[in-house]
């Protein structure tokens, strides 16, 4: 089995929907440390999981500087959904090369660091 990761830092603002008073309801905005994490059994046709670009283009192109309600839409954008909304968009590239014959890469596990001390992870089981 072959893993890499790639970290990145998303600059980016957001409001949660909460039932409880909160300063988080109010726009905000944090830079937070992503590491997205991905495995393959077998390389595809460049001898690669994936490349590092690629899962800088799905996450850090969409979500840098980015209002993130409007990017995941639907969701609360707590870093909980954020990590689950990034696995499943890096796996929704993964599945589209998969079925070209092109490896057979995962996203397994995303970590979200919204400020020091305070990191979401989701792992796809």
């Amino acid at each position: 089995m072959y893993y890499v990761s790639k970290r990145m830092e998303i600059a980016g603002a957001h409001n949660l929907k909460l039932d409880y008073e909160s300063k988080c309801k109010n726009i905000h905005g944090h830079n937070w440390i992503i590491t997205v994490h991905c495995k393959a059994a077998h390389l595809n046709h460049n001898s690669m999981v994936v490349d590092f670009k690629k899962i800088k283009e799905l996450v850090h192109g969409k979500l840098d500087h980015a209002y993130i309600n409007d990017v995941v839409e639907g969701l609360n954008p707590t870093a909980e959904n954020i990590a689950r909304w990034i696995c499943s968009n890096v796996n929704d590239y993964l599945l589209e090369l998969k079925q070209q014959g092109d490896g057979d890469g995962m996203c397994f596990k995303v970590e979200v660091q919204e400020s020091e001390g305070n990191i979401a992870t989701y792992i796809e089981e």
